[in-house]
């Protein structure tokens, strides 16, 4: 995507499995440490916020085209439970049987410009505005 300009960031939610409040500060804090580093590797995902609550996480995240939101949902869970599980071994027996932290489904929203500001932006192509200067982009 070397020629291409995109801004396609997300609001993410899933809950942990069985709502089990696990979540706890420490826990919180080597989740939210792990997400941040997961741009080393993955230069293409950008992790911009994060917070939690004792049974579900709230990311903000920049997702190139090229991927899709599905495929970045199930890296960031299975990744991140993996992590958990290695240096959380109580999580081992709150889910006993299962390697799984968080629960099979998610939520996923846009987050972008409004309607009415690209509306205005397109609507007003060519034309003079005050204060600003036409730049062209090629």
């Amino acid at each position: 995507m070397d020629h291409a300009v995109f801004y396609c960031d997300y609001h993410l939610v899933w809950p942990t499995k069985y709502r089990r409040k696990v979540l706890n500060e420490g826990v919180r804090v080597f989740l939210v440490g792990w997400l941040k580093e997961l741009e080393e590797h993955r230069p293409d995902i950008i992790v911009k916020t994060i917070n939690t609550d004792l049974d579900h996480i709230h990311i903000h995240v920049s997702i190139p085209p090229s991927q899709s939101v599905g495929s970045v949902v199930r890296l960031l869970k299975s990744n991140s439970a993996k992590a958990l599980n290695q240096k959380f071994p109580f999580l081992r027996t709150t889910y006993w049987g299962t390697r799984s932290v968080w629960s099979a489904g998610y939520f996923c929203s846009t987050i972008g410009v409004n309607e009415s500001t690209i509306r205005r932006y397109i609507e007003n192509q060519g034309k003079e505005e005050a204060g600003q200067n036409n730049l062209e982009l090629f």
